[in-house]
Formats: C-alpha cells, sequence, structure tokens
C-alpha cells in the first residue's frame, strides 16, 4: 500500500476535483503491477527516466575504474510506474513539456482554460464516489462530498482507514484504525483555490500545460507548496461538456496516481456535520 504521504498528496492533489458526469465502465478491472522500491523524497522537479546507454553488441571493452561519483551516476534507474488503469482510458499526453508559464499560452488554449474555469466554479455542491489506483496497482474505492466554500471530505471504503475532512480553515487527514489523525492548514494544499467560490486557472494556479483533441480538453497544474514536495496535477475534461472524466498525480519521484469519479450528484445537500473536525483529539500538526 502506498505511503500516507503519497496518500494525502494524492488526496490533496485531485479529490478535491471530483466532478464528472456519470460512471466510468470497465473500472472493475485491475492491472498488477510490481510495487516500486523506496525512494528517498526530494523537492527537486519530477524528472522523464533517462534512457540507458546501448553498446554493440560485438564490441569488446575492457573494465575502466570510475571515480565513485560517476559510478553511482551510472546506476540503473528505476522506471516510474504507470497509473495501473486499464487501457480503456486514454493516454495522457507528455505533461511534462509545459513552459511553467500562463503567458506562453495562445488565445485558444487560453479560451480553453476560462472553460474548464467556468464549469469548475459553476459546480457549489457534489457527492459521489471515487475510483484511487496507485503506482503499484492497488486500487482504493470510497465516496466523497463537496460544499464550496472550503469545505470537502472523502472517506474510503474497507480495509483502507483513511478519510480526510476539510473544514474551511485546516485539512485533517484521519486513520481510523490507529486512531490517529494529521492536521494541514487548508492554505498550504490546493484545496486553497479548488474549493474556492470561484476558479481561475490561469490566475489561481500555476497552469503549465493546456492540449485538446476530438475527446478531451487536458489542463496540467504544477504545485511546488503542496504537501511532500513538488507534484503535477494532469485534468482531462470532456471536449463536449467540459466534465472532469479523471486526473493524474505525478509525485517528485515520477509515479502517477490515477482518479476516477462516478454516480455523482449535485443536487442533494451534504450534511454540515460531515465537515467538522475534532481539535480536541490528539493530532500530529503539519506545516
Amino acid at each position: 500500500m502506498a505511503s500516507r504521504k503519497a496518500v494525502v498528496a494524492a488526496l490533496l492533489s485531485g479529490l478535491a476535483l471530483g466532478l464528472s458526469a456519470g460512471p466510468t465502465g470497465a473500472l472493475g478491472q485491475s492491472v498488477p503491477l510490481p510495487v516500486p522500491a523506496p525512494q528517498p523524497k526530494s523537492h527537486e522537479r519530477p524528472q522523464a527516466p533517462r534512457p540507458p546507454q546501448q553498446v554493440a553488441p560485438n564490441a569488446q571493452q575492457r573494465p575502466v575504474q570510475q571515480p565513485p561519483q560517476q559510478q553511482a551516476d551510472q546506476q540503473p534507474q528505476q522506471q516510474p510506474q504507470s497509473s495501473g488503469f486499464p487501457s480503456i482510458f486514454p493516454k495522457p499526453p507528455n505533461i511534462f513539456g509545459g513552459s511553467g508559464s500562463s503567458t506562453a499560452f495562445d488565445a485558444k488554449q487560453r479560451a480553453l482554460a476560462d472553460k474548464v474555469s467556468a464549469y469548475l466554479t459553476s459546480v457549489r455542491q457534489l457527492q459521489g464516489k471515487f475510483v484511487q489506483v496507485g503506482p503499484d496497482g492497488s486500487k482504493s474505492e470510497g465516496e466523497f462530498y463537496l460544499q464550496k466554500p472550503g469545505k470537502v471530505r472523502f472517506d474510503y471504503d474497507p480495509p483502507n482507514p483513511i478519510e480526510m475532512i476539510a473544514d474551511g480553515q485546516s485539512v485533517v487527514v484521519r486513520d481510523r484504525k490507529l486512531a490517529t489523525q494529521d492536521l494541514y492548514p487548508l492554505s498550504q494544499t490546493p484545496l486553497r483555490f479548488l474549493l474556492a467560490d470561484r476558479i481561475d486557472l490561469m490566475r489561481d494556479t500555476n497552469l503549465v500545460g493546456v492540449y485538446a483533441d476530438d475527446v478531451f480538453v487536458t489542463v496540467v497544474i504544477e504545485e511546488r507548496q503542496i504537501i511532500a514536495g513538488t507534484h503535477r496535477v494532469m485534468l482531462m475534461f470532456g471536449a463536449q461538456d467540459y466534465q472532469l472524466r479523471q486526473w493524474t498525480v505525478t509525485d517528485p519521484q515520477g509515479y502517477d496516481t490515477t482518479v476516477a469519479v462516478y454516480n455523482l450528484d449535485t443536487r442533494a445537500q451534504p450534511d454540515p456535520n460531515m465537515f467538522r473536525i475534532d481539535y480536541t483529539r490528539p493530532v500530529q500538526q503539519v506545516q
């Protein structure tokens, strides 16, 4: 199972954007993938894996003693894992090709970003189900509830013990099994603008990519101040209705977590008590 920080990063980076139309087929399938080896945390921007050096089949070479630093640089690097979703899901574009500056977008890209912003702003309340697939192929499911401004709740189905609540000021991640909770400032997560009354992707986010074809409109946001370092969030919307179909969060090591949502209801009023945080419980304050 992914680490708690990875789970939190995926939640805070994507699940608050759970806006979609209708259920997605074939989500019950699973694709087994090898579990990636643990890697040290880094706050650097995710890098594409280096291609291995190729040597001619008949080449005869003598071993050459190299300095320790060069030997370390030539160690094989582990390839990032895919999200683990079946092939029915569209192949995402290269999310590391963005310029990192919204001023580089042309008029068509800006118009697409404005349409996505208008759709996200129009959703005031929402509840439904979600499916999350981690970089090791593990799948988690659950329900979420959103109410603007500033409130959202995600409950994972057993055996996953995690639940997350934002009350407008803070975000708490609870582990029901361990009876613990971690507290995060809402202002230090992407929820600060995703749960705002108005969302303007060009102004409020570090938008680094806008792509479109006949089926999907894709936007890519880079967050440098969220928990566990720099992440990129790729959001894929329907080209006709601009409703979100899925998103992928790429962590600092280049590993992907993909989320899809379904069975959505924009009319039901969530119970306000669902968004209350018990500040009297022992918490780990996370800055």
